[in-house]
């Protein structure tokens, strides 16, 4: 099953992407609220946004990797290993969006860690 860890690996790093994507597309828009008046506006503004579009675009070609990552794997191992995307954000927030990372949330990072190492050498 390690054979194609880089598959799994590259369906979430795709999903990771697809979130930082999305991120960056509503920073972009900014803050709104649900709301009838303009909401048909809003709806364009974020459908049009390249970001949002790039996120979904990514979040598409992850599925079609998961969905190969599942014909050939356990998903009592690949699932797990959907963890690593919550690293990779959490990183990636902290880089690209000046996001805080205190205490509790790298001893969060460092269980996760220890998790998904756990699960891959138990292939």
């Amino acid at each position: 099953m390690n054979r194609y860890l880089p598959l799994i690996l590259a369906g979430v790093l795709l999903n990771a992407l697809a979130q930082l994507a999305l991120k960056q597309g509503m920073r972009v828009v900014g803050p709104f609220a649900f709301r009838l008046e303009g909401l048909a506006g809003l709806c364009l503004e974020v459908a049009l946004n390249p970001y949002v579009l790039a996120g979904l675009a990514c979040y598409v070609v992850s599925v079609v990797v998961w969905l190969m990552v599942l014909s050939r794997v356990d998903v009592s191992y690949a699932y797990p290993l959907l963890s690593v995307g919550y690293i990779v954000t959490a990183l990636a927030g902290k880089a690209f969006f000046g996001e805080a990372l205190g205490p509790v949330r790298w001893a969060g990072i460092l269980v996760i860690c220890l998790g998904v190492y756990l699960v891959t050498r138990s292939a």
